[in-house]
């Protein structure tokens, strides 16, 4: 075997092992990990927007009613 094919069997090895890292084998790896830090944090967001809409409601009817006390 000559260096060079040393070489690239120890470079694929090296690559081997972080996608197994990446992927996961067997249990969740960082790919996984990352999806659902994805997915909770737009849920959050989510989460956020409607909060925002029924405070904006809710202002919007906070107002109306004291334009409606002051007439």
């Amino acid at each position: 075997m000559t260096d060079f094919e040393a070489q690239v069997l120890s470079d694929l090895s090296a690559l081997k092992t972080q996608v197994h890292a990446l992927i996961g084998v067997g249990q969740p790896g960082r790919l996984t990990h990352l999806e659902e830090r994805v997915e909770r944090h737009e849920r959050t967001v989510q989460r956020m927007k409607g909060v925002g809409g029924f405070m904006s409601v809710a202002l919007t009817v906070f107002h109306v009613g004291l334009d409606y006390l002051k007439k």
